[in-house]
């Protein structure tokens, strides 16, 4: 399997702009420029994309990992911030919180951590990945 997205960048890196696209048009000329990724612009940015895959491939995996084990999640939300620290994305922390009947700690644990490093965008990464979890 294979998927794309394009960018178009227009001018220089703090005044310039740009544009991004996916594949499946859910960003269809989506605005992104320095200020959406350095102050407070309207827009994306690049981390904020790469914190959107982590956060779904992670939780993606998660509920794989839970059915093999014998478990059904009613609920996963998991939150992804990705630090940006000297030219280099540093750590990428993700927080979940689950909703699984019938599951353990220990065990909610243990798929935790097998999602956090196993999910194909953990693997992905060269950084730091942190995870804080809680059962509902």
């Amino acid at each position: 399997m294979i998927r794309f997205a394009t960018a178009n960048w227009q001018g220089t890196g703090k005044e310039g702009k740009g544009h991004l696209t996916t594949q499946s048009t859910l960003l269809n000329k989506a605005q992104y420029s320095f200020s959406t990724r350095f102050e407070n612009g309207v827009g994306t940015n690049p981390e904020e994309l790469v914190a959107a895959a982590h956060a779904g491939c992670f939780s993606m995996k998660l509920s794989f990992l839970l059915v093999a084990a014998g478990f059904t999640a009613e609920n996963i939300d998991t939150k992804c911030e990705i630090t940006l620290d000297n030219g280099a994305i540093t750590l990428s922390h993700l927080t979940v919180s689950a909703k699984i009947p019938g599951i353990s700690k220990d065990q909610f644990d243990a798929v935790v951590a097998d999602a956090k490093a196993n999910c194909p965008i953990s693997k992905l990464y060269n950084t730091t990945i942190t995870c804080t979890a809680s059962l509902n």
